[in-house]
């Protein structure tokens, strides 16, 4: 009896085993289709065609990418680009009008898939603190390679973001630009943040100052870290998370 009781047991721990093996399975199938079919959109203003949807358009994205990189964006041109990937010079003007729209693709590209990284990791967090933290962390930390993407080396991208983004909006044309949606998905970002701080203190009034403070502020510091150390405390065991971690902290008392 006793040993027919015990392979009862076992009967039903394996089936109980298999079903949640098979609902981990199910699981990690789903997410990878999930991950396989994640697009970054970015707004279709700041290009003319879309380069996700061509071989050429996403070598002309990973090559700029690395070329800006390597030459800076005031020495990058079409024609350096054209030479890099074999091209006609003429073909990516099919693609985008200038190099600054190039660079608003790319900033738009990476505050989408930033917000991307942002709302999977915080969307199961019901604390309102522990979200704050997390999304700060998402958003000051230093880049790390996603797989997701082939073509883009968000590593090398974080670089030019954090030396060049600001190219994007210091222009004569940021006023008509901005109306026309150009910068929406890093405005929504900011949103994203305020919402997290409004949620902790309600009264706090100066919640979308503190939000692009700390959006714009992390990549500030990481370019102190790189070229000015002496001016920043955020170095060694110290980093830009734990400083703004640290602002909104005392902020939000």
């Amino acid at each position: 009896m006793y040993v027919l009781k015990k392979r009862q047991i076992n009967s039903k721990l394996f089936f109980c085993n298999s079903i949640t093996i098979i609902f981990a399975i199910k699981y990690i199938k789903c997410m990878k289709n999930l991950l396989s079919v994640v697009k970054i959109s970015v707004p279709d203003q700041v290009y003319l065609k879309d380069p996700e949807t061509s071989d050429l358009g996403k070598r002309i994205i990973e090559n700029s990418i690395l070329l800006i990189d390597e030459l800076g964006f005031d020495s990058f041109t079409f024609k350096k680009l054209g030479t890099k990937i074999g091209s006609n010079e003429s073909s990516i003007y099919r693609y985008f009008e200038s190099k600054h729209k190039l660079l608003l693709y790319l900033s738009s590209w990476y505050w989408a898939w930033l917000e991307y990284q942002l709302v999977v990791e915080t969307f199961s967090l019901s604390n309102p603190k522990e979200k704050l933290n997390k999304a700060v962390a998402i958003v000051t930390n230093t880049v790390a390679f996603d797989r997701n993407f082939s073509h883009i080396n968000e590593v090398v991208l974080y670089k030019i973001i954090v030396n060049e983004s600001s190219k994007s909006f210091l222009t004569k044309e940021v006023d008509s630009e901005n109306k026309e949606g150009y910068f929406e998905i890093y405005k929504r970002l900011i949103t994203r943040l305020s919402d997290m701080m409004l949620a902790i203190n309600p009264n706090f009034a100066f919640s979308l100052s503190l939000a692009s403070t700390v959006l714009e502020g992390g990549l500030h510091q990481h370019f102190l870290q790189a070229h000015f150390p002496s001016i920043t405390n955020c170095k060694n065991d110290k980093t830009p998370t734990d400083f703004f971690l640290d602002l909104i902290e005392n902020a939000l008392k």
